[in-house]
Order: structure tokens, then sequence, then C-alpha cells
């Protein structure tokens, strides 16, 4: 790239996605460092850096893919490595970050994503470089700077150069929580929004578990029911203000979950959905049946990563979805070769530009002008 001091530059990278740390370095026109990571007999993970790094800025290029824990331990290991080197500064370029969808306490479990974070602050990064996070708040559990690229700009031009007429077309949300995005990507565009509401299957958060179990009926139940009497003072006033439960803690109530339903118009349309990830499509493949019930004249799925594990690329290939749209943040030739509807959009010119002015101390806001809060 022009007008980069890149003599100061290391790129090096794990085994989850070489290509695309190539395609970085050619854009920028440096070589890729010498790095060898390989595992031993019993699984071990050996890192081995060839040329010096002392005093060099370094960009480990990581991404998370099914391999996800020798993806993990590959980047701390190399991070580590990079650290008792001397190393300058050492970046960590993760384009999709692995366990950021564990970013909720849920059940008994804990946060994975928040454990993550810290491993590899300690490992020595300094700086990560992720983009389209699965929760923009996972930026708060690192100690050290975060930059969250965003990949709409990517898949907003694939629609409007690369989708016959585009403007009969209509963005959907496959649930409630990708609303928001939805709807950035309806307003840019100048298109209608539809939601698909409704669960078709019971969710992990509604298991039946011992949390939801009653309390006993005792004398100390009674008593917690009838405790906010108690602490009142005994005046007409306050007793035709108070509510009292006369039979303890009061009973969770159960969540129903209504039958899958569109909120919006698609007969005759063109739908798009959009989502971050696409990993489990099970629910896109029920989405799209349903929107080809109501009418719609083609469906395409745009994404960011495309995880697509287990036999996604089968389960597409047999769905109602004409086309499967993600970027290269996460190697997927495999799965091209079993599904032709996949297509992929390289976004290395974005990581590059991105490298080159963390290095030059440029200001990055120009990589994210135009960007809301719902992006």
């Amino acid at each position: 790239m022009d007008n980069t001091s890149t003599s100061d530059i290391v790129i090096i990278n794990g085994n989850s996605h070489p290509d695309l740390a190539n395609m970085v370095a050619e854009r920028m026109g440096i070589k890729n460092g010498g790095c060898s990571v390989f595992h031993k007999s019993n699984r071990e993970t050996i890192v081995e850096i060839s040329d010096s790094v002392r005093g060099k800025d370094i960009y480990i290029i990581q991404t998370g893919t099914k391999d996800a824990n020798n993806n993990i331990m590959e980047l701390l290991i190399m991070a580590y490595a990079c650290k008792t080197s001397s190393a300058r500064s050492i970046v960590g370029v993760i384009p999709y970050l692995p366990y950021s969808k564990q970013c909720k306490m849920r059940k008994r479990g804990c946060i994975v994503s928040k454990l993550l974070a810290k491993m590899m602050c300690t490992s020595g990064l300094t700086h990560i470089i992720t983009m389209d996070l699965h929760q923009k708040e996972i930026q708060g559990f690192f100690d050290i700077p975060v930059d969250n690229l965003r990949a709409s700009p990517f898949l907003l031009q694939y629609i409007q150069e690369s989708i016959p007429d585009y403007r009969n077309s209509v963005i959907v949300a496959r649930n409630p929580g990708v609303a928001k995005k939805a709807n950035s990507y309806a307003e840019r565009l100048r298109l209608g929004l539809a939601v698909i509401h409704g669960e078709q299957k019971e969710t992990d958060a509604d298991e039946v578990d011992g949390r939801y179990s009653p309390p006993p009926t005792s004398a100390y139940s009674n008593l917690l029911g009838n405790s906010v009497e108690m602490c009142l003072p005994a005046t007409p006033s306050t007793r035709q203000r108070t509510t009292s439960v006369s039979v303890g803690v009061p009973e969770h109530i159960v969540k129903v979950k209504p039958p899958l339903t569109i909120v919006g118009d698609v007969s005759g349309r063109i739908a798009i959905m959009v989502d971050d990830l696409i990993d489990d499509v099970q629910a896109f493949v029920a989405a799209a049946e349903m929107l080809k019930e109501h009418g719609a004249c083609k469906i395409y799925v745009l994404a960011t990563h495309g995880l697509l594990s287990s036999d996604a690329p089968r389960q597409l290939d047999e769905s109602p979805i004409d086309e499967i749209v993600v970027t290269n943040t996460i190697p997927h030739e495999i799965q091209k070769l079993q599904c032709h509807k996949i297509k992929t959009i390289d976004i290395s010119i974005l990581i590059a530009e991105a490298i080159r002015r963390i290095h030059n101390k440029e200001s990055m806001s120009y990589l994210f002008r135009n960007v809301t809060l719902e992006d």
C-alpha cells in the first residue's frame, strides 16, 4: 500500500487462515513473516519464529474456525513468544473472535468471552483488531484497545451491484434480536423491513433446571411474603398502598413460544436475511421455508462470518435459499465445494488498511464513517 513505512511491520499467522494472511501481506506489499506453528504427537502446540521481532510491530492474523480451541492456543503462544522476544507491540488480528456468542451469563455457566479476553491480555497482546463482534459490549472485557471493524459496507455494495432488481427487496430479520441490524440495512438501502417472530423449538434458556423449583411452603415462606407489611408503620395510608403476597414467593410464569409468524409484507419480493454469523443453519432454513410460503420470489442470506458447521452445506443446498453470501473472515472453501449457493466477499483490503493506519498512528474514524450503533 502507498505511503506506508513497512520496515518495522512483521505479519505472522497460525494455521487457522493462512490464505487471508497472505492476501493481507500482499496488499500491504510486504512479505509474510517466518513463523512455523505445528503440533507434537501429544497435540501440544509448538511455535517457532525464524525472523527477529525485537523492537518491531507484530501483527498476528489468526481467526476462529471450527477448531476454535487450537486456534486460541496458537494465538496465545505466538503472542507470548513475541512478548518474550522483545517485540515493541503485538496486535492480534482476529477477524472472527471465538466464543463471542458466550458473552452472557446463562444457567450455571460463565462468561467465556471475558475469560478469553483476560487470557489474550495476559499473553502479551497490546491491541485487538476484529470484525463484527456478536455483541459490541465484548470490547469492554479487554484491558487493551479493540477495533471492531464493520463488514456492512461490503455487504451493502454486494446487494446493490449483484442482486438484480434489489429495489424490489425487503430486509428480513430472522428473529427480533437481529431487528436492529436489519433495520440499519433497510434504512441505508431505502427498503422495507420484515421481522420473523416466534420460535420453532424450545431454546436452551427455557429448559427446566433447579433454579425454577418452587420454594418450600413453610412458615419462613409466609414470613417472606408478609415482610413488606412488617417493615412499614401500621398506618391506614400505608396499608392502602401496600400489596402483600399471601403464599410466599410468586412462581415464574411459564413462557409460551408462539409459532413462527412474519411481521411485514414479503409477497412477490426478494427477501434478504442479514446476520453476523451463519453456523447452525437450521433456523435460517426454517425462516426461508416460511418466507417462501408467504410468497417471497427469491431468498438471500448475508452474513459476515460463515462458520457453516456440521452438515450446513447440505442443508443449505436442499433449502429454498437461493444464495448465501459471507466474507472470508473464516475459511470455507470445502463448504463451497459442497454447496454451489455459497458466495464469498474478500475483506482483506479492510484489514490491510486497518493495520496501515494503526502502524502509522492515523485515525481509524475513516473506517467507521457513517456507521451507527445498530450496525
